[in-house]
């Protein structure tokens, strides 16, 4: 599958798959985890007193029982009822047990993706966030163990992607390669279920123009974002996210971008509420909030 067939099988499930972003506004969400609240289903309360209109889940990284610690119904359930009370989405999830078991390196990855799905479907989340970092970053194209790690990633994900597929969930890849190398994971693994997560501070700290990387992408190839500008508030470091939102308009991209903020002052429910209102100054100028 060349990245042509690729774009239009995409375009293809867009008109069918409700997980895939169509035009519209962009809603902003933050991750538990930088509300240091992770797997804490109190952390919905927190978002949705700031503001926030979703919660970035993480489903935890210490197993129990061989299980992830979200894979409990009854707490399952209380994170849905937490949501319909609050009044917020479920902006999606994260597989952080994948910062343990790399996906690149360890069967057990594929096992967490495959737990991952499933009970991401019954929490009603549409997007679950696969990292590579560490030991488990992928090198890139650059040399010939990086384009084989590529290659092995995308078939992981070839056996992975139809269960996504049929849950109306999307794979959503963050690392520090680039999008030309992110599409080779996507076409190796022939699904349109497997997509980027754009991480504007992740692709600075790796050296690439997080502008160009975004136009590279595209409105097809990005599942979700994570904003952020670390160590600093964000509109305060190197980051131009007016530059930035003004190109998610123009590629008619819409669904969550995840605020992932450090807290400089410490005060997290502070440090979140100024980058948070910072963002909506912002979409409001551009007709996006």
């Amino acid at each position: 599958m060349n990245r042509r067939q690729f774009f239009g099988l995409a375009a293809a499930a867009a008109a069918s798959s409700s997980a895939l972003p169509a035009a519209g506004r962009l809603r902003i969400g933050v991750t538990d985890w930088n509300l240091k609240m992770s797997s804490d289903v109190d952390a919905v309360l927190l978002a949705a007193s700031l503001g926030f209109e979703g919660l970035e889940v993480s489903l935890g990284r210490k197993p129990v029982d061989n299980q992830l610690p979200l894979a409990d119904p009854a707490l399952q359930q209380r994170y849905r009822d937490a949501f319909r009370q609050h009044k917020i989405e479920i902006a999606g999830t994260c597989l952080d047990i994948l910062h343990v078991n790399y996906l690149k390196l360890d069967p057990l990855g594929a096992k967490w993706v495959a737990d991952g799905i499933s009970i991401s479907q019954r929490m009603g989340a549409q997007v679950i966030l696969l990292p590579f970092f560490g030991r488990g970053a992928l090198l890139g194209s650059g040399t010939a163990e990086g384009r084989a790690e590529l290659d092995r990633v995308g078939d992981t994900l070839r056996e992975l992607a139809p269960a996504a597929a049929k849950a109306g969930i999307v794979l959503a890849l963050e690392n520090t390669i680039n999008a030309r190398d992110n599409f080779t994971v996507i076409e190796r693994s022939r699904s349109s279920a497997v997509k980027i997560y754009y991480d504007c501070g992740n692709l600075l700290k790796a050296g690439f123009d997080p502008m160009t990387e975004l136009k590279a992408m595209g409105r097809d190839g990005i599942a979700q974002i994570h904003l952020k500008d670390n160590p600093s508030y964000l509109g305060q470091g190197t980051i131009d996210f007016t530059r930035l939102l003004q190109i998610v308009g123009e590629l008619g991209w819409s669904g969550f971008a995840n605020l992932e903020t450090d807290a400089p002052s410490k005060d997290i429910a502070a440090d979140m509420q100024k980058n948070l209102d910072f963002i909506r100054r912002l979409l409001a100028r551009t007709g996006r909030g």
